[in-house]
């Protein structure tokens, strides 16, 4: 992946290597600049902001070492016209051949990462903010015919390649189970993508479990998606 001519505009915030802040042209505006970084680092965290600076610092250092991968989680959905209200993490998609790779390269630029429990991702810290080094997606195997079919989009100015609609959407499906079944979370990503979304893909896929099922049914009611070309509609 060729790097992006915007991801020079990345600040260096954590000392990663390739992403640099501008500096000034003379002294009295350095002090300026000084300043009032002084008073920014005396002001609320924006959560939100930082979970994006977290993203695009990672996404960066992957694109520049060649890594592949795709944003995946609450920032994809941003990065395809959702809203900023992100959640508590970053994720991106890797195939488990590259997570030894891609772990180096983070350390190597500086930030920590660590083997959580959970032998399906691998866990690391940029900015204070959790990112998440996903594996395994859907109960399959992220794959390289996952990540082609990932989409190059902005976020937040910088390029890089994002999980497709359809495939966020399947993430979101399989993760529904008796003891997590979070459907109001999921309700508002499925309004914002349902023009982009394969339905009748993701009802082969996963319309045979009983949470995906109640969910469609749900979407249905709610007249966000169609019901299925094979059965009468509701009025009929």
């Amino acid at each position: 992946m060729t790097p992006h001519a915007d991801d020079a505009a990345v600040e260096d915030r954590a000392g990663v290597p390739g992403l640099r802040l501008a500096t000034g042209g003379s002294t009295a505006r350095g002090e300026d600049m000084d300043a009032r970084d002084d008073q920014e680092r005396n002001l609320p965290v924006d959560r939100n902001q930082a979970i994006l600076e977290a993203a695009k610092q990672v996404g960066a250092i992957l694109k520049r070492e060649g890594h592949p991968f795709a944003l995946a989680g609450s920032v994809a959905v941003y990065a395809h016209g959702g809203t900023g209200n992100l959640q508590h993490d970053v994720d991106f998609c890797i195939r488990p051949e590259d997570a030894d790779a891609v772990a180096g390269t983070l350390r190597a630029a500086g930030l920590t990462v660590f083997t959580p429990p959970e032998d399906w991702l691998l866990k690391a810290g940029c900015l204070g903010q959790q990112v998440d080094l996903i594996f395994e997606l859907a109960h399959r195997p992220v794959d390289t015919e996952l990540l082609e079919r990932a989409q190059e989009l902005s976020v937040d100015s910088v390029r890089m390649p994002v999980l497709s609609p359809t495939d966020l959407l399947r993430g979101l499906l399989a993760s529904f189970s008796e003891h997590h079944c979070d459907f109001g979370a999921v309700l508002p990503i499925a309004r914002i993508l349902r023009e982009r979304v394969d339905w009748e893909l993701l009802r082969r896929d996963c319309g045979a479990q009983p949470m995906p099922a109640a969910f469609f049914f749900l979407l249905e009611r709610l007249e966000v998606i169609a019901p299925p070309h094979d059965e009468p509609s509701r009025e009929q």
